[in-house]
């Protein structure tokens, strides 16, 4: 099991930058250290101009190696359905029953902890497990599981078969 010692030097391997105000590149880090680093690429926080109310933005640009969140600007507590399971009904037409839940992102670390689970298990699918990184209610379950916790204990190598903090093996090439 890594250490949190382990975990402070895995994440000072990570380029990390942030545009939003308020958060610097060291509370930003600070924020993430607990959970799994992503070896190979970066993490950029920047914000998120909305028109009419706060939303949820982020990225995993996998050519240029880069998990992007997006913080709401200005920003205000906001609640936001997250959509983590589906089952079919029955009958001959495709349609699904939605199972979410309604949470309240009440501060910008919470936001940032929220995107950043979500897209980290985007790259995980991806780059560790090797298959197609569009599983969108697998990576909410993730992010819903892991951002509110104080991860400390966590073993993230049990937690994520494959994952390995100093990643040896090539990265996938980008499409």
């Amino acid at each position: 099991m890594p250490s949190p010692a382990a975990l402070r030097r895995a994440w000072a391997t990570i380029p990390v930058k942030s545009r939003v105000p308020g958060v610097d590149v060291e509370a930003l880090r600070r924020w993430l250290q607990d959970l799994p680093p992503p070896p190979g690429y970066g993490v950029s926080a920047k914000p998120l101009r909305y028109r009419t109310a706060p939303h949820l933005g982020a990225f995993c640009w996998y050519e240029d190696r880069l998990i992007e969140l997006q913080v709401p600007e200005p920003f205000r507590p906001w609640s936001e359905r997250v959509y983590y399971r589906a089952r079919r009904k029955p009958g001959k037409a495709i349609a699904f029953h939605w199972y979410f839940k309604a949470l309240r992102f009440r501060t910008r670390r919470e936001v940032l902890r929220f995107l950043y689970c979500h897209e980290f298990y985007h790259w995980y699918l991806r780059e560790v497990r090797g298959t197609k990184a569009a599983a969108e209610t697998a990576c909410d379950r993730f992010a819903l599981a892991h951002f509110r916790a104080r991860n400390q204990g966590v073993d993230w190598t049990a937690e994520l078969p494959g994952y390995d903090l100093h990643l040896t093996r090539p990265l996938r090439r980008s499409a």
